[in-house]
């Protein structure tokens, strides 16, 4: 409770100049709790420091979200030129491909292309020697005016003994070993590897085809047709060394023309029925365009290898294989695999003439065979010498 001494103390009359005095400072304690202190004498510059101070953390976040929003920006914009340049290179590469594919395609107004393909299966022949035969078997009996292709592979004591022809040509082209040839006729000689034999029998010859070196011997043997009015004509040969065959090299290919030309090459051999023949080395990755002309009948004959004929998404071919070949101004070869490719490459012009086969005979009619086997049999109409001969290999 208050006494009355203290309502004294506090009533207005009596302590008025302390209440007012009182008064005045709690006043001034409330304004200085809630009334901001005035500002300094440089009140404009410390606005503008405590304004930056404050907004500073926003500007910040602004410049980070620009840097942020501009290196997304460059890294979209690098990323769209690579794509663009592996577009443009894939686009170039694939435009250079089709415009090389288009090349080979136009090189030719009628490319040839492969229309039957024949495994070469070793058979016996001679005497112990034995062959890989293509044309000539009963799948392909001939191929105006190829009558038959060997490729053989001998050793002594093995060979081809005394044997008579008439009516045709053979073609002997050594691939490994050396090969003696004698005839009734006194002619003699040897050919070694790379070397070429071209014998025309004619109205008849008899020889005989032995090794000349010990291991084995290999080699192709085609045997060309005569047309009728040269089926009667004297023997003759031309031998050709291995140094002596037309060679020519371009982009990866290299070719011995044995007859025709290649690469602007012409070989000098003559051939009495119109005649290519080229053994061609075609380097990994390299490719041929080889004009033919058009009215012949030409095939492909596989030495080692693997290559692409004809069409360049066809399937390889491998050694040992006879291609033959379609009509055509042309053949286009691709040798696609990591190793050489080896081919003979043989065409000739079609004699267009009944063929009639007996043996080492080839004539036009039944009654010419069997005219040639009596000539042959009592010695006449150039076989005279036939039976008084023997070779001494």
């Amino acid at each position: 409770m208050m006494t009355r001494s203290m309502m004294k103390f506090f009533s207005p009359s009596s302590s008025s100049a302390i209440y007012t005095t009182l008064s005045s400072r709690l006043a001034r304690i409330n304004a200085t709790r809630h009334t901001p202190p005035p500002p300094p004498k440089s009140s404009r510059a410390a606005r503008s420091l405590t304004c930056t101070t404050a907004s500073n953390p926003k500007s910040k976040s602004k410049s980070k979200a620009k840097h942020l929003l501009l290196l997304l920006l460059i890294v979209s914009l690098i990323l769209l030129a690579a794509f663009l340049l592996i577009r443009a290179t894939m686009s170039s590469s694939s435009s250079s491909s089709d415009a090389v594919a288009a090349a080979a395609a136009a090189t030719f107004e009628k490319p040839r292309t492969v229309v039957k393909k024949l495994l070469a299966e070793s058979q016996p022949e001679g005497d112990g020697a034995t062959v890989r035969r293509s044309i000539g078997r009963y799948e392909l009996r001939n191929l105006d005016p190829f009558l038959m292709l060997d490729e053989f592979s001998v050793s002594k004591p093995a060979g081809f003994p005394d044997h008579p022809h008439r009516g045709f040509e053979t073609v002997t082209y050594m691939l490994e070993g050396a090969f003696t040839h004698q005839d009734f006729a006194g002619h003699k000689g040897t050919i070694g590897t790379g070397d070429v034999q071209w014998m025309t029998a004619g109205r008849g010859i008899v020889h005989s085809e032995m090794p000349a070196a010990d291991g084995v011997q290999k080699g192709l043997q085609l045997w060309i047709n005569l047309s009728s009015k040269d089926k009667m004509i004297e023997p003759r040969y031309q031998e050709l060394m291995s140094k002596d065959i037309s060679c020519a090299e371009k982009d990866g290919v290299e070719v011995k023309i044995i007859a025709g030309e290649a690469f602007g090459v012409r070989s000098p051999v003559y051939t009495r029925t119109p005649t290519m023949y080229m053994d061609f080395t075609m380097q990994p990755g390299s490719q041929l365009h080889q004009p033919i002309p058009e009215a012949w009948n030409a095939f492909v004959y596989i030495i080692d290898g693997e290559g692409v004929f004809g069409r360049e998404k066809a399937s390889p071919a491998t050694a040992h294989h006879c291609l033959v070949l379609g009509p055509g101004d042309g053949l286009s070869v691709w040798n696609k695999s990591g190793e050489p490719l080896r081919f003979a490459l043989v065409g000739g012009q079609p004699l267009n003439e009944p063929v009639v086969q007996h043996g080492p005979f080839v004539m036009n009619t039944r009654a010419e065979i069997q005219q040639a086997m009596e000539d042959y049999y009592y010695g006449r109409n150039g076989f005279e010498k036939a039976r008084h001969w023997s070779s001494t290999a």
